[in-house]
């Protein structure tokens, strides 16, 4: 059989196949609530053969939302829908999985398609907040540089929302610290310019992440998985490296993290990024190799072959794929074709299956 069409057990939790529906923003909700926009995106991701299927990023709080119509975990009441959505990827063969993330100096901002410019008073706008009062963009509104009891809080409001979470019927949680998000800003010294306890050295810069992770793990069982996605780099002269990153992996791994999620970048408006097909796997074949912990590949894998290609490498133990599943909710059944491999189907679809 294809490796990508193998079974992992990660924990008590087992994928039918290596394939992960990654963590896509929809920008769909209101007061972050998930609705039946989300239920059907990420439902046909399962009934499409997915192993593993991610929520997009999914706020904390109100204030960790990169804009007001963000996915958020940050109350009760929004428990209920998102169980309805895990209730259904299970009865579909996928194991639900959801990403827990704060926005950070990145927060406060419009959709996409209205631009992803900084919202204004008279738009909702609110304070961000960041490690540091350092703007992404020097455009941009500065962020409050956080207290110790606003640390607090967010440690707080993951270890909150993880609880959600179980109670929402996820099996598996990722903690976002990449992509210039809240946790990855603390971690860079590109954005990360404290002098206590929090910044300058190496261990002070992952402290706030190693704390979530703890915090996090203290409410989630030990029988269910917990991933970190991290920017492997900055792309930037001076900032965090793909070694930070193996030296992360190592301590994250001993803290009871059971796999890395590799992307990179988003961190700097400096960032220079030589995009191109399967440009991130790099890294995660680097901190797998160099750690033994789990890995995920992401960034521009779009055909069966390659990502059958990553596993036959051993470069990662999952692909995590996104925009081919914007493209094709059912990309998993194609690549079985593919690489001549025999899935089962929803039975609602068997009839298309052959012929």
């Amino acid at each position: 059989m294809a490796l990508l069409f193998e079974p992992i057990k990660i924990r008590s939790i087992e994928l039918k196949n290596r394939i992960v529906v990654s963590h896509m923003c929809q920008y769909s909700s209101e007061d972050g609530f998930a609705n039946d926009w989300h239920l059907v995106h990420l439902g046909s991701r399962a009934a499409g053969g997915a192993g593993l299927v991610f929520t997009e990023a999914t706020a904390v709080s109100p204030e960790g939302r990169i804009t007001p119509s963000d996915l958020g975990i940050w109350k009760d009441e929004h428990i209920g829908f998102l169980n309805r959505i895990t209730t259904f990827i299970k009865a579909h063969g996928a194991v639900s999985a959801i990403q827990l993330a704060h926005a950070g100096r990145k927060a406060s901002h419009h959709v996409p398609w209205k631009g992803s410019t900084v919202l204004t008073s008279e738009e909702g706008a609110w304070q961000t907040l960041a490690p540091s009062a350092v703007p992404y963009k020097e455009s941009e509104p500065l962020p409050k540089g956080m207290t110790k009891d606003d640390i607090q809080k967010v440690i707080n409001d993951f270890s909150d929302a993880a609880k959600r979470a179980m109670e929402a019927g996820f099996k598996i949680i990722e903690i976002h610290a990449a992509h210039g998000y809240l946790l990855n800003e603390f971690m860079s010294p590109l954005s990360n310019v404290r002098t206590d306890e929090y910044g300058g050295s190496f261990e002070n810069r992952i402290r706030l992440l190693l704390e979530i992770v703890e915090a996090t793990r203290k409410v989630w069982t030990e029988e269910y998985p917990l991933f970190v996605r991290i920017s492997a780099t900055d792309w930037v002269k001076g900032g965090w490296t793909d070694n930070d990153s193996v030296a992360l992996a190592a301590i994250l791994k001993d803290k009871g993290v059971d796999v890395i999620d590799c992307s990179s970048g988003g961190n700097s408006a400096a960032q220079k990024i030589p995009v191109g097909p399967l440009y991130q796997v790099p890294f995660a074949e680097k901190i797998k190799k160099e750690t033994g912990i789990l890995t995920g590949a992401v960034g521009i894998i779009t055909t069966a072959h390659e990502a059958e290609q990553i596993l036959i490498n051993q470069q990662a133990d999952l692909i995590v794929i996104a925009r081919q599943f914007l493209r094709d909710p059912y990309f998993p059944l194609h690549a079985a074709r593919e690489l001549n491999v025999d899935v089962p189907w929803p039975e609602q679809y068997e009839r298309a299956k052959k012929y």
